[in-house]
């Protein structure tokens, strides 16, 4: 399956970046160069030393925060799956079949701010390998009848995936806390605006020319590389490439006035679950807020926190507490997801969890647990940075914020600057009843109230 949904909870420490250049401690410890060609496409290339192998990364600015026409969601995740389709030079399965003989890893995943097209394989296939990444970006061809064929495959994907209550919550929530924002909609999109997609083969065209440009786009090249060769390459490759002229408003969120909340039936037998968010912060390489956020999310809610370690191990009412806060270009929702044991414990779960919340708006975290906290952070992200393809997926997430990979560097010296206050301060300010939103989940005519 080329599409990721992401459960960001479970990928948090993954995502956790280093100091500045200048800082005597690095944790980011590779030297990058970062090329813009005149189109706007732009190149980040990494040597490494592990040996005779590269990861390739293209890093669309595109997810499904674009799609702010009415009924034309989704769009995003379906261009990922229709990507694969052929193009002018290279029919359907050809891309497949030239991976398939080089021995090379190939995907793709979309989220709320990007889609990634991704490969790993040996370093002499690159050439190969960059060829037929560019021809599909630039001369991408699908006919009607296979625009429909990947449309039935999305829906029976979405089928699929709305088996899951996780799932299910994540849409419903998004819709509960987002009246205007398209983060309103989950990345897969809204199940009516699937089943129309057989009839927009001409907006999903529209859609592609909008945003697979070479200015929306950056190339991230990471392994057993010679930097020079490799940008030459690029512009023999993509050089022609033609830029876009397309501007685009995404709406902004008003302020929420009240405390919101849903509640699921769900169809089948399942334990229940409970879902409190908060409105927070957008990812930012300068303001606290954002920074002081993440921290608070390992420290309160992380498996190493006080409230799972009640819940979950003492107590044993819930089965697992997941905090999940991903960095995102335009504020977002703090969420923490728990499933639960017992349906009569789902309120005294959601009041643990609205409790910790509020716990931290008033008390000061301590010095020592914050810096912890810290540590396990630059711990597990250098432990990350363990392949090419660790490296490269990395500085995806990154470049796709800010298209630059010196924002891992910033966004580590703003954790490292984060005092006790500044959580404090950052939680008084997000974590209030207007901001909430609750959202359970229960086997039919067994509800939480």
């Amino acid at each position: 399956m080329k599409f990721i949904l992401f459960f960001s909870a479970l990928i948090f420490f993954a995502s956790m970046s280093a100091q500045t250049p200048a800082q005597a401690k690095k944790v980011f410890p590779y030297q990058y160069k970062t090329t813009d060609l005149p189109n706007g496409l732009r190149v980040v290339t990494v040597p490494t030393d592990y040996k005779n192998l590269v990861s390739f990364y293209t890093v669309v600015g595109a997810g499904s925060r674009n799609e702010v026409e009415p009924k034309k969601s989704g769009y995003a995740h379906f261009f990922e799956h229709l990507m694969f389709r052929g193009s002018e030079n290279f029919p359907a399965g050809r891309f497949d079949e030239v991976m398939k003989k080089a021995g090379a890893s190939s995907n793709a995943y979309t989220s709320d701010d990007r889609t990634v097209y991704h490969e790993t394989f040996a370093k002499e296939d690159l050439d190969e390998v960059m060829r037929l990444e560019a021809d599909r970006f630039k001369n991408l061809k699908f006919s009607e009848e296979q625009y429909k064929t990947e449309a039935g495959a999305v829906l029976g994907e979405y089928n699929k995936n709305s088996a899951s209550p996780i799932f299910k919550m994540q849409e419903v929530l998004r819709e509960t806390a987002f009246k205007n924002h398209t983060y309103s909609h989950t990345t897969m999109g809204y199940l009516d605006d699937i089943k129309d997609y057989p009839n927009q083969y001409e907006y999903a065209w529209q859609f592609f020319r909008r945003f697979y440009r070479p200015e929306n786009t950056t190339l991230v090249i990471v392994g057993d590389i010679n930097e020079t060769e490799v940008l030459q390459k690029v512009k023999n490759y993509y050089g022609d490439w033609q830029a876009g002229d397309f501007k685009q408003q995404i709406p902004v969120e008003p302020m929420q006035k009240e405390a919101r909340k849903q509640h699921i039936e769900w169809a089948s037998q399942t334990l229940p679950y409970v879902a409190v968010a908060y409105r927070a912060p957008a990812f930012s390489e300068t303001d606290k807020d954002k920074a002081a956020l993440d921290l608070l999310s390992a420290t309160a809610f992380g498996e190493n926190s006080e409230l799972y370690q009640k819940l979950v191990l003492q107590e044993q009412k819930a089965v697992f507490i997941a905090p999940d806060y991903e960095n995102h270009v335009d504020p977002e929702l703090f969420t923490v997801y728990a499933q639960v044991k017992e349906l009569k414990d789902v309120n005294y779960v959601r009041d643990e969890i609205v409790r910790t919340f509020g716990r931290y708006a008033n008390e000061l975290i301590a010095q020592k647990q914050l810096d912890q906290t810290r540590s396990r952070m630059r711990y597990g992200f250098a432990m990350g940075m363990n392949s090419n393809d660790a490296i490269a997926g990395t500085l995806a997430a990154y470049i796709a914020l800010r298209r630059s990979p010196e924002t891992i560097d910033r966004m580590f010296a703003l954790y490292d600057s984060i005092t006790p206050q500044d959580i404090r301060s950052a939680s008084e300010k997000h974590f209030v009843p207007n901001n909430q939103t609750v959202v359970t989940l229960a086997t039919k005519n067994g509800g939480a109230k």
